[in-house]
């Protein structure tokens, strides 16, 4: 999959079972050693429960359960969440 096909996919919360919004221009954090992604990192705009750092939210990898046709599967953890 491209980075182009991420774009305007949902992102949907599995244990909240709620939309979190549309994917919109993402970068994405790479380990220069090993090539792996570490994390999507998505602008601030309409975005709320994720912790913001610096105008962006990171989404670590590891939390991505599923990337279909229409949308994305996240299970972040309830503590990760701001309150």
């Amino acid at each position: 999959m491209r980075l182009s096909e991420l774009g305007g996919k949902e992102i949907v919360d599995v244990k909240k079972a709620e939309r979190l919004g549309v994917l919109g221009q993402t970068d994405l954090e790479i380990n220069e050693q090993t090539g792996q992604i570490m994390a999507l990192i998505i602008p601030t705009g309409k975005w709320f429960q994720f912790k913001k750092a610096g105008g962006e939210i990171r989404v670590p990898w590891k939390y991505i359960k599923k990337i279909g046709t229409d949308m994305i599967i996240i299970d972040f953890p309830e503590d990760e969440y701001e309150d």
